[in-house]
């Protein structure tokens, strides 16, 4: 098994154990962030329905736009968790569980997260 291989074995264990403890219903809805090499995306689920109700990504074309005099990944993340926490008070959604996804909780799910927090999100 190659370096690669088992990163994504360790992730998989660690969304597992994750997973088994975090479960979005209507009180507190599920906030699952997933990253990639170039972009993050961030959503906020309900999964008793499994629907997801608000969702913010680097994809997006507004979002690109905004992003790019923007310089680094971590700064990206803030700016998508800011927007998330905007679309959420829009969505009156004001506490989630904050799942990682097995991503470790440093740089960029780190800074989506506080800048969540700071624009209202209670997690």
């Amino acid at each position: 098994m190659n370096l690669e291989q088992s990163k994504k074995k360790r992730q998989q264990r660690r969304k597992q154990h994750i997973r088994k403890r975090i479960f979005g219903n209507p009180e507190r809805l599920r906030l699952s962030v997933n990253k990639s090499i170039k972009h993050i995306t961030a959503q906020i689920i309900d999964d008793t329905k499994g629907v997801t109700l608000v969702s913010v990504s680097s994809v997006e074309k507004d979002v690109r736009e905004a992003l790019a005099s923007v310089a680094t990944k971590v700064a990206k993340s803030q700016y998508i968790g800011e927007l998330l926490a905007k679309r959420a008070k829009e969505a009156n959604i004001s506490s989630v569980a904050f799942d990682r996804n097995g991503h470790l909780y440093h740089g960029r799910v780190k800074a989506l997260a506080d800048a969540a927090r700071e624009g209202g999100l209670q997690f």
